[in-house]
């Protein structure tokens, strides 16, 4: 159990609240003649991801990018149709949290196409705040970045729990003073339920 109970929680978008099915992907590069891993292995370089994320480029303009190193833009149109796909046991989680008077926020290193994924995807409204890095201009772990999210919260650094599937991020939250929870899956909704709503 956490020493001290959080007033705040701050979600993680891929990975804890989305998933993303890798057959998707795979299948695409099967049907365009792409080598496996080359749709995220292109995307995700961090010379490519970086800018997208801290709002120097847009969403789209990372995907021409992505486009044109693999010579293959119907590749990346047909890809970009697929948005994710909701962990309903976490929102369901933050739904309850909500209920029980703690704050909640969406912590995301983003792109400009944020808001229309939550909106296909139902989420709009499902926070108090959102934390897009590429609005921020900072990406997480920075403490920039974990600053902003704690002033969005109007809650300290120190009663903040931020839940997230990247260690390095994990890391860089109790850098920045913030409680911080390194998620692998749903099971972990009983102890994080505990710490934040059942515990006095």
């Amino acid at each position: 159990m956490l020493r001290t109970k959080p007033t705040a929680l701050l979600v993680d978008l891929d990975g804890v609240l989305r998933r993303w099915d890798p057959a998707v992907p795979a299948a695409v590069e099967s049907e365009y003649g792409l080598p496996a891993g080359a749709l995220l292995d292109t995307a995700m370089a961090w010379h490519r991801l970086r800018p997208a994320i801290t709002g120097e480029i847009t969403h789209a303009e990372w995907m021409a990018g992505v486009a044109s190193a693999l010579g293959a833009p119907d590749a990346i149109a047909k890809w970009q149709e697929y948005r994710g796909e909701v962990d309903q046991d976490v929102l369901d989680f933050v739904r309850e949290v909500r209920a029980a008077g703690v704050r909640v926020g969406l912590a995301t290193n983003a792109t400009d196409r944020l808001d229309a994924d939550l909106d296909l995807l139902g989420l709009r409204g499902s926070f108090d705040a959102v934390v897009n890095s590429s609005v921020v201009g900072a990406h997480k772990p920075a403490k920039e970045y974990f600053a902003a999210a704690c002033a969005a919260l109007r809650t300290p650094p120190d009663r903040v729990l931020l839940i997230d599937d990247s260690d390095r991020v994990v890391r860089g939250a109790r850098v920045a003073r913030l409680l911080a929870y390194r998620w692998t899956d749903p099971a972990d909704l009983k102890y994080l339920r505990a710490s934040l709503v059942e515990c006095p």
